[in-house]
């Protein structure tokens, strides 16, 4: 079992439960079809767990079997489900107005996000910048977590053990790099202490501004974005209120 998996205690906890949720974590864009093996490999489940969990998700419709290739794929069953959550979701409802309002008004990203162990999932994305973003971001898609404003707004909120649990995985994939990333992460939650949001730049000529939502559903992150080769001071400045400002205004229409 994952030590990120966050459950009330064992007693409670079904292994081959979470074990599934692994496999269908396995799937990403551009990996549609997955054997047994390769399932394995991204998990890091032994050959006969998975060949016996592949098995059991085909029967529950959440894997279709494609048996000339010996692989899997997703299921319908999957995409009704992120349906669901997302037409269920109160913050999801609320939000998405108004992101879109400032959107069009300011002619920026706004993104809503929720973080998923050591990602990110955007929930909603809405690109408004006036420039043509380097990367198309939608609803669904995983960011890394120590890498993004969004990711380091979070991890601003969790508690010591939680990032303890985190930590190694960051370290183990950003290798030389992990040393510079965790003083951004240190000065992000500096940031957000002191002013209330935080900001990254991980990729070439695009920043982000990112803050925290609580709400009873849980901890949200929402973030604003643009792709400019101009001074990133000037646009933190520019950002900053917007993004505050979204954030209070959600909370206020959550709260009535």
């Amino acid at each position: 079992m994952n030590a990120l998996n966050e459950n009330p205690g064992r007693s409670t906890t079904n292994r081959s439960l979470l074990r599934g949720a692994d496999i269908l974590r396995a799937f990403r864009p551009g990996s549609d079809l997955l054997g047994n093996g390769e399932i394995a490999e991204r998990t890091g489940l032994s050959a006969s767990t998975v060949s016996r969990l592949t098995q059991t998700m085909v029967a529950a419709g959440l894997l279709q079997q494609d048996r000339a290739r010996r692989a899997y794929r997703l299921a319908p069953l999957v995409l009704s489900l992120g349906h669901a959550m997302r037409s269920g979701s109160q913050v999801l409802a609320v939000a998405a107005p108004l992101m879109r309002a400032l959107a069009e008004r300011e002619h920026i990203n706004v993104g809503l996000a929720c973080p998923d162990r050591d990602e990110m999932v955007y929930l909603e994305s809405i690109r408004y910048n006036r420039r043509l973003a380097l990367r198309k971001v939608v609803s669904g898609q995983r960011v890394p977590m120590e890498l993004t404003s969004l990711g380091q707004a979070y991890l601003a909120t969790v508690s010591a053990e939680r990032y303890q649990l985190l930590e190694p995985i960051f370290k183990r994939r950003n290798g030389r790099q992990w040393k510079e990333i965790k003083l951004a992460i240190e000065a992000s939650k500096l940031c957000m202490k002191a002013n209330g949001y935080c900001w990254a730049s991980w990729q070439p000529e695009v920043l982000a501004l990112s803050t925290t939502l609580h709400s009873a559903e849980g901890v949200y992150i929402i973030n604003v974005s643009v792709s400019t080769p101009e001074n990133i001071g000037s646009w933190i400045e520019t950002l900053a209120p917007h993004l505050l400002e979204l954030k209070a205004a959600i909370e206020l229409s959550l709260s009535k």
